[in-house]
């Protein structure tokens, strides 16, 4: 796991033939990750810890160039509802991980509790048949997952059970960089409050 993650912070296992993944935490709640494109899991390794400290169980992944990320974050997703105790799931993404993680939400129907969306470029279409609630966040100036993109989606998402978007004022930090910003905590206080809401 990129020297991020061992045996001792939870259960290796392997997909996609012999790429790595990780699935830390014993919670009944479940939640993965699928990164930005050339991100890592790394990078996300502070929500993760975050998460795992709130009670849930986080499963991220390494992802193949060959693997389109919405089908990687539905087999991850399923995967992750087979773990025993899991009840529910969200899905967190990053850039294409977090454009994605709706369309992917969709293929899960009823498992998914909510979708956590970093500098996500939404399509309107798909946010219009989300029911789930949604949580966007993201820089005013980025140039992919913009306060513009952030605004047609939420405006578009008439059907989630809740709507909310976080943009951050004059920045262009982009999907995990907010983690390690000065604006870090509080992404990560407004992830953890999103799902506490809506776990269940």
């Amino acid at each position: 796991m990129s020297g991020c993650f061992t045996e001792d912070d939870g259960k290796i296992f392997k997909h996609s033939g012999d790429l790595p993944g990780v699935i830390t935490g014993d919670g009944p709640v479940g939640v993965v990750i699928s990164y930005e494109r050339r991100g890592s899991v790394c990078a996300w390794r502070p929500l993760s810890d975050r998460l795992v400290a709130a009670g849930y169980r986080v499963l991220l992944y390494v992802r193949g160039s060959s693997q389109f990320p919405e089908d990687a974050t539905v087999a991850m997703g399923k995967r992750l509802a087979k773990e025993k105790g899991v009840k529910r799931l969200f899905l967190v993404g990053g850039s294409i991980g977090a454009t994605t993680a709706v369309p992917a939400a969709l293929r899960l129907e009823g498992k998914v509790a909510g979708v956590v969306a970093l500098s996500g470029q939404i399509s309107e279409e798909n946010a219009a048949r989300l029911t789930v609630p949604l949580l966007q966040i993201g820089s005013e100036n980025d140039g992919y997952g913009g306060a513009a993109d952030l605004a047609r989606a939420h405006d578009a998402a008439t059907k989630a059970a809740d709507n909310q978007t976080m943009v951050i004022p004059g920045e262009s930090l982009h999907a995990s960089a907010l983690f390690s910003s000065p604006h870090g905590e509080d992404v990560l206080d407004r992830v953890v409050a999103f799902m506490e809401r809506h776990k269940g």
